[in-house]
């Protein structure tokens, strides 16, 4: 449907070498999208393979997204060779332990990454936005964590929590120039950074989670193709400062 259809657009993609970022920046090239994508480095190239499989464009820029030094300058760089037009910023880092024992250099990881680099990618493409008068469309990844506290994870609860109002934030200021600004939270998802929960001998955790979902599974990152289509494309033209939960209906329990 041309309601869903991305063609023509660009968009910038952190954190798509694997998981959920890699379905969305699939996604989005299928509905018509050019991808560029942010990664670490140039090793992980089965994202570009996929979406060029589809027939479009796809650019990596390297950039360590921990290094403020990194992210700074980034987005006019991007630009000097892209008309970006869609932003989603995934990446994102989670550490474990407890609260009472978190070092600062765990907590600042986490805040860089997952907070700040997300604000300062957010400012620049807004600005860049405005003064092209281009009526971009930003998602941010949120997270449960954004509505839950979670345990063993101040920081990373903390910085999506931030994400969270941040995504309100922008939206305040910047619907007034056609820019969109929401975000997506993911439940619990089958990826390979949880493998060790889904397949430990000792199931209770796991079973604990299973048995709080409605829909009686975990996600799988292709469930995310979906949502973040919807708010890239004009089918969501009315909305904004939303987060959007895909969690099988968690949040509802």
């Amino acid at each position: 449907m041309e309601l869903f259809s991305l063609i023509g657009k660009t968009a910038l993609v952190t954190g798509a070498t694997r998981g959920i970022g890699q379905a969305m920046a699939i996604a989005l090239a299928e509905a018509g999208a050019d991808i560029v994508l942010v990664q670490r480095n140039l090793d992980q190239t089965s994202t570009k393979k996929a979406i060029e499989s589809v027939g479009r464009k796809c650019d990596i820029v390297t950039a360590d997204l921990s290094d403020r030094k990194n992210v700074q300058g980034l987005i006019a760089s991007v630009v000097n060779d892209h008309r970006i037009d869609i932003m989603v910023n995934n990446a994102g880092i989670m550490r474990r332990m407890e609260a009472a024992d978190f070092t600062e250099e765990a907590f600042d990881e986490v805040m860089e990454v997952n907070f700040n680099c997300t604000f300062f990618l957010c400012r620049d493409i807004g600005r860049y936005w405005i003064e092209n008068k281009i009526d971009g469309r930003l998602i941010n990844t949120a997270s449960l964590s954004t509505f839950q506290g979670g345990v063993r994870m101040a920081a990373y609860s903390a910085s999506k929590g931030a994400i969270g109002q941040l995504t309100k934030a922008l939206s305040n200021e910047w619907a007034k120039y056609k820019i969109r600004v929401n975000a997506i939270a993911p439940g619990y998802i089958a990826t390979d950074m949880n493998i060790d929960t889904r397949t430990n001998p000792d199931q209770t955790y796991y079973e604990s989670i299973l048995s709080r979902i409605p829909m009686g599974h975990w996600g799988k990152p292709e469930d995310f193709k979906g949502p973040i289509v919807f708010l890239a494309s004009n089918a969501s033209s009315y909305v904004s400062g939303e987060t959007i939960v895909v969690d099988g209906g968690w949040m509802a329990r």
